[in-house]
């Protein structure tokens, strides 16, 4: 499948090949053929969240995965600036994490950057300032990002995060909610292909 290409304004976030991977994730666990790969955003992953973090019951994904090998550079979609930087240690989790603000005409989009490597968080500093396109960090290996093949977690959220977390998988009772509050990141990263 050809890789999403970004809307006009914006900057691509990973430099796909040419084809890139869809999994379909609703049915078991995170097993891609390809080290480029796309999970979906808004996808019921039963089979893939066994870690007590999510107690059996958090499985629809509000994010986008963009697989990539350890080590691909992260680039800002559009101009912002740092508002956290973590690192959340438990399995299955983020890992290594950024989130940023990016300032639009009527409101501010928040960005969270999950299972990055150690290197994109020891360098990041609050408050610093970006241009669209600079690299924010890169794919972390599985010690770095929660235990997860290497890919990057892309969560869009319309609230302000108190610190560097967001909730990247909901319960289905939580689905709506949720959809609201975190956007589909295919408005900043363009049209995703789809599972054929």
């Amino acid at each position: 499948m050809s890789a999403p290409r970004p809307p006009d304004g914006l900057h691509v976030v990973v430099a796909w090949p040419d084809d890139v991977e869809v999994l379909d994730l609703t049915a078991g666990p995170m097993v891609p053929r390809s080290p480029w790969w796309i999970g979906r955003y808004d996808e019921d992953r039963r089979g893939v969240y066994t870690q007590a973090l999510f107690a059996a019951a958090r499985t629809v994904h509000v994010g986008v995965d963009l697989g990539g090998p350890v080590g691909t550079p992260v680039h800002a979609f559009a101009d912002g600036a740092v508002v956290h930087a973590g690192y959340n240690p438990d399995a299955g989790d983020y890992g290594h994490v950024l989130v940023t603000a990016h300032p639009t005409a009527h409101r501010t989009l928040y960005a969270l950057w999950g299972h990055l490597s150690a290197a994109s968080t020891a360098r990041a500093r609050s408050g610093a300032s970006f241009r669209a396109g600079d690299v924010l960090g890169w794919m972390g290996d599985v010690h770095d990002n929660g235990g997860w093949p290497p890919h990057l977690h892309l969560q869009l959220a319309w609230e302000r995060p108190v610190t560097h977390d967001l909730p990247g998988v909901v319960a289905p009772a939580d689905r709506e909610d949720a959809l609201r509050r975190y956007p589909d990141p295919s408005r900043v990263l363009g049209a995703l292909p789809q599972v054929s």
